[in-house]
């Protein structure tokens, strides 16, 4: 199991962006099964919405890239240090449920292909078992100082 230290020392994200608790499973260089905990006190509930309170899509799709990028930055081959990986495109988001304070969301990333410095993935988003979000993600490993 990964930690929040480990994880805060793998990704450049910092509250109130840093989408991962905890990462539950993890197969090198094929799969990672990650954590986060969604509570009413996230700061994007006061605006979506205040009286039905929602996650918005983005953000799921952004921690799947998260959990994407720490599978990326864990295997063996993948990237090194001064590198880390930003989003660079999203394809087929489909959301099949809302994601709602209280629920704990467990995000599945699974490595398809790469071709460096793309990577290619697909994200599953899922509470309780029922699939809350989908999508394939491309990362791109940079310069960890330098945009893309």
């Amino acid at each position: 199991m990964i930690g929040y230290h480990e994880i805060a020392a793998l990704l450049p994200h910092r509250f109130p962006f840093q989408f991962i608790d905890r990462v539950l499973e993890f197969e090198d260089g094929v799969r990672i099964v990650a954590l986060k905990n969604v509570s009413i006190n996230e700061p994007f509930f006061r605006g979506h919405f205040p009286e039905q309170p929602l996650m918005p899509g983005v953000l799921l799709c952004e921690a799947l890239a998260q959990a994407g990028a720490l599978l990326v930055h864990r295997s063996t081959d993948g990237v090194g240090l001064g590198r880390v990986c930003v989003l660079a495109g999203l394809d087929r988001a489909r959301f099949r449920r809302p994601v709602l304070p209280g629920d704990q969301l467990h995000l599945e990333v699974i490595l398809l292909k790469r071709h460096r410095p793309l990577w290619k993935m697909r994200g599953t988003a899922r509470v309780d078992g029922q699939v809350a979000a989908e999508a394939d993600l491309s990362l791109m490993e940079t310069e960890r100082n330098r945009r893309p």
